[in-house]
């Protein structure tokens, strides 16, 4: 389900998903095919990991990446949900071949 709240979106950010919602600024990005993608991976990867467990490991991963690179645009880019996310988010059909847990290939140390 797709939610407007341009006041719900932090700076910089088009759009977040919190399952079962995919939240976006402005209602014109609902066209935006290639930031819907992006946000349905993230659904996939909340379910895969049974919601909760998905968000204390992004929060992990980014305060690792934080520390990591000292820059916080930086650490987010590189949290392996992300990366996942970025990388596939052209490819509109990418769920429908997507393993089970493949943000695991996008993790680096």
């Amino acid at each position: 389900m797709i939610l407007i709240s341009k006041f719900f979106i932090p700076k910089g950010f088009q759009g977040l998903t919190l399952y079962p919602f995919v939240i976006l600024k402005y209602a014109t990005l609902k066209s935006n095919r290639e930031l819907i993608n992006h946000e349905r991976i993230h659904l996939k990867q909340q379910l895969e990991l049974l919601i909760f467990p998905f968000y204390v490991l992004y929060g992990i991963e980014f305060l690792v990446r934080l520390v990591q690179y000292k820059n916080g645009h930086k650490a987010y880019r590189n949290i392996s949900f992300e990366r996942e996310a970025y990388i596939n988010e052209k490819d509109l059909n990418y769920l429908e071949s997507r393993s089970w847990f493949s943000f695991f290939k996008y993790y680096k140390l």
